[in-house]
């Protein structure tokens, strides 16, 4: 294994592809019933006999779109692609009802049975990649690798840095971030915008939830993007994301504290890349850091001109390569 540092700063094969591959249409497509309350949307894309490989999106509550298909060859993968409970295609949208850390684990193997996969890949990036640590440790068998970016283990102090620390950094998206809650509630922000964003009037959460969402994308990026800042604000992912955000945190992600790294044993046998932003603001990189020490077995990469976002040029080109080595690796599962 390369230390740290070698990782951060090594330099990639020309062999291997570095950029999106072109967009792909998906061939099979479902609502999933889970409970009473919940349908799951989810898709299928490339290639049906492939190595099987699971995308988790980020948030909790963002929801997944057809660009994400684009990491992996869509000759080589079976691409699956859902939207957790309340994000996205789901239904109902920002439902916080039954929506839990261990339901959504719960999910995700009842999409695996559902799919008849026997094990897969596992790749997320920013909650996706907290989702995807929570799984492979709930079903390790099932997991034939992770891939992980932006690493996000919702200690109380990475929640704490989202709601105050960006202020360091984004002081002009702070500002406009707490300016719809009363100056009184500027200490206490998570639990003001909660009782906005549970509010069942949309005239009261719909306006919280764009502010919310804006908020996060305006912070996403190294350098300013407003179509990603425009992305964030559209009613399609504030509304999913800013709720779902909000109860998640409220309730410390519905897991004991400090659970990822405290049973990262059940999984340091499990093919695992780590890719971070160096300048990821969202997801500071302490975090991965502290992942990468407990899980020393990982390879881990630093992307030294990078913010959180996975559609930033080098964490793009990270994240492609490695699902090209992968597929060396895995040539014989297909």
């Amino acid at each position: 294994m390369l230390d740290q540092q070698q990782h951060a700063t090594e330099t990639s094969s020309n062999t291997l592809r570095k950029e999106l591959y072109l967009p792909v249409d998906r061939y099979d497509h479902g609502l999933l019933p889970l409970d009473d309350i919940h349908t799951m949307y989810y898709e299928q894309s490339g290639n049906p006999d492939g190595v099987p490989v699971i995308f988790l999106h980020g948030g909790p509550g963002s929801g997944a779109s057809p660009i994400h298909r684009q990491f992996f060859d869509p000759d080589f993968y079976r691409i699956i692609i859902f939207d957790q409970r309340g994000a996205g295609r789901s239904t109902p949208q920002g439902e916080l009802r039954n929506n839990t850390t261990p339901l959504v684990v719960a999910d995700i193997e009842t999409l695996r049975s559902h799919l008849g996969i026997e094990r897969w890949m596992v790749f997320g990036g920013s909650w996706g990649s907290t989702l995807a640590l929570a799984y492979a440790e709930h079903h390790p068998a099932r997991a034939m690798a992770l891939i992980l970016r932006g690493i996000f283990l919702c200690r109380q102090t990475e929640i704490d840095w989202f709601l105050y620390g960006l202020k360091n950094f984004f002081p002009e998206a702070w500002r406009k971030f707490v300016a719809v809650l009363p100056t009184s509630e500027h200490q206490n922000i998570l639990e003001a915008y909660y009782a906005l964003l549970s509010d069942p009037n949309p005239a009261i959460h719909l306006p919280a939830a764009r502010v919310w969402s804006t908020y996060e994308g305006s912070c996403s990026a190294l350098l300013p993007n407003p179509g990603i800042i425009a992305n964030f604000g559209s009613d399609r992912v504030a509304l999913g994301l800013a709720r779902i955000e909000a109860h998640y945190f409220m309730h410390h992600i519905f897991l004991e504290d400090n659970f990822l790294l405290n049973n990262i044993g059940r999984i340091r046998h499990i093919p695992t890349t780590i890719v971070q932003g160096r300048y990821d603001a969202v997801c500071p990189i302490v975090s991965a850091d502290d992942l990468s020490r407990a899980f020393p077995e990982a390879d881990y990469h630093i992307i030294n001109d990078a913010g959180h976002s996975a559609f930033e040029p080098g964490t793009t080109a990270k994240l492609v390569e490695t699902m090209e080595r992968l597929k060396m690796r895995f040539a014989s599962a297909v």
